[in-house]
């Protein structure tokens, strides 16, 4: 079995990768995420889950190293990234409330004998009910979600945040689309139901 790294720290993406039942050692990469609002984001997610699983290649040279970032975009168009502290989030959230919006999610799987990166995103769509200040405020302060774009937990109690939702993959939206992830994985010979069963 080949050393499969997650390129994250991400408490989120560990346990979403935990669901494939496959062994993973986590490592932070050393990738400094550049957010261009004049690149698409779609291309913009696949060169930042790229660069996440890239920077780590010189530390796995045997490895399957898997990258993923996420960004969302608002009904102006507008890329957005972590809030980073309740000011932005609260701001974040108050533009966002009555209206839907687009979260990008870029995948990445680096073969490190070869140097084949696959890359690729999943988008999802998310309306958020109308919402006053002091909901914003009292959801907050109890989940305080400054690492998540778009500032809320779908996995938590920001799903009392949402009127509806609409995407190809539910996992994309909280940060790893597991769906592509099995498929780029048996290009590089990791079939997830043989592991996971024997």
């Amino acid at each position: 079995m080949r050393k499969i790294v997650l390129a994250s720290t991400s408490p989120y993406r560990q346990h979403l990768l935990k669901q494939l039942q496959i062994p993973f050692v986590t490592a932070a990469p050393d990738f400094e995420e550049v957010i261009d609002p004049h690149v698409a984001p779609a291309l913009l997610v696949r060169h930042l889950a790229a660069g996440k699983a890239q920077s780590l290649a010189d530390q796995y040279p045997d490895a399957v190293i898997i990258g993923s970032d996420q960004l969302f975009v608002d009904q102006r168009g507008r890329t957005l990234g972590k809030a980073a502290n309740e000011r932005g989030a609260f701001k974040q959230l108050r533009r966002m409330a009555g209206r839907s919006h687009c979260f990008y999610t870029g995948l990445a799987v680096l073969d490190c004998r070869t140097g084949t990166v696959q890359a690729d995103h999943a988008t999802f769509s998310v309306t958020l009910r109308a919402l006053s200040d002091q909901q914003i405020k009292d959801y907050l302060k109890r989940e305080r979600p400054f690492d998540c774009a778009g500032s809320f937990k779908i996995e938590g109690l920001g799903i009392a945040l949402i009127e509806k939702m609409a995407g190809e993959d539910y996992n994309a939206l909280i940060g790893l689309p597991l769906i592509k992830l099995v498929t780029m994985l048996e290009q590089v010979g990791i079939n997830v139901l043989q592991i996971s069963g024997e």
